[in-house]
């Protein structure tokens, strides 16, 4: 039974209450608080949703449709390639950059090979890689965030994946270059974090940005996996939230009912975002980029009664 359906057998039984002079006031708020509550789950279960969809555009959609002759580069010069995150050069309207990203795939067979974006310890060690030669010859950084976390494996485990996550945090954070990052579908926890500090962060309409999944969530603090739409809600991780906290710095939009129907929409307006900010954070001396990028940083959490 939709909500609207269940608001007008309550307000039903509101005027038949009345009519019966019957006093049922405090079931009735406490009916359209659960109401309220429900409905605020069901809207961001269904972002949560979109942003999950399997035909969502992926990094690699999104860099064909904004920049260049896109080049791959590949490995960490220690360990080995890793696909679940891709980086490269490319020419946005004519100026070098670096593009790091996670990348996911569409069939089986891709999300095998890609790991479904959730990279190991190669995959931030090669970010890095690329992140310190875009310094070296001053190319802005940009970023492409799609991961549900990284990668939890023995292997990973094994391969340092909580130090390499942590030594990106404090290089990026301390790059002389602007970075821009925009999450593109899910922004899930450290995995998301390895490639996401910037000058500039952006989300798209529908994709989400949280500590943890809300599954993980549920079964953690709720103890009950089956409550994950209330977990998501609890978790104020839609792009509406993270702006409203100062966590991102704007919004992108997507065409209606999601990215997956219209990625050229979505794309014109990141290609506007970054001509903009490019422009203005390579006007800046690389001494006041990482004083503001770690200001901003130490403003996460901050919160004023």
């Amino acid at each position: 039974m939709n909500t609207e359906i269940i608001r007008q057998k309550l307000d039903e039984l509101k005027q038949a209450a009345k009519e019966s002079g019957l006093d049922i006031n405090r079931e009735v708020d406490a009916l359209e608080t659960k109401i309220r509550a429900d409905s605020e789950n069901e809207t961001v279960w269904r972002r949560v949703e979109l942003a999950r969809h399997p035909d969502r555009p992926n990094s690699l959609d999104y860099i064909e449709r904004i920049f260049d002759g896109f080049m791959e580069l590949h490995g960490d010069r220690t360990f080995g390639d890793d696909p679940a995150i891709i980086g490269g050069l490319a020419f946005f309207e004519g100026r070098p950059v670096t593009i790091i990203a996670n990348q996911k795939g569409r069939t089986l067979k891709e999300n095998m090979f890609r790991n479904h974006g959730m990279g190991n310890p190669e995959g931030y060690r090669k970010a890095l890689r690329l992140a310190k030669q875009a310094e070296k010859f001053h190319r802005p950084v940009i970023t492409f965030v799609d991961t549900a976390g990284a990668y939890p494996g023995l292997g990973a485990e094994e391969r340092g994946i909580g130090e390499a996550i942590a030594r990106n945090l404090r290089d990026f954070s301390q790059l002389k270059i602007p970075i821009i990052c925009i999450i593109i579908g899910e922004g899930g926890s450290g995995g998301a974090l390895g490639i996401g500090i910037g000058d500039k962060i952006y989300m798209l309409e529908n994709a989400i940005y949280s500590v943890i999944s809300p599954e993980g969530f549920a079964s953690i603090l709720l103890h009950d996996s089956a409550k994950a739409k209330e977990a998501a809600a609890m978790l104020r991780m839609t792009s509406a939230d993270l702006l409203r906290f100062g966590i991102i710095n704007g919004v992108i939009a997507e065409a209606e009912g999601g990215a997956q129907n219209a990625p050229e929409f979505s794309a014109v307006l990141m290609k506007d975002v970054l001509r903009r900010d490019i422009d203005h954070l390579c006007g800046r001396s690389p001494s006041v980029l990482v004083r503001y990028r770690n200001q901003k940083i130490r403003k996460f959490g901050h919160w004023n009664t």
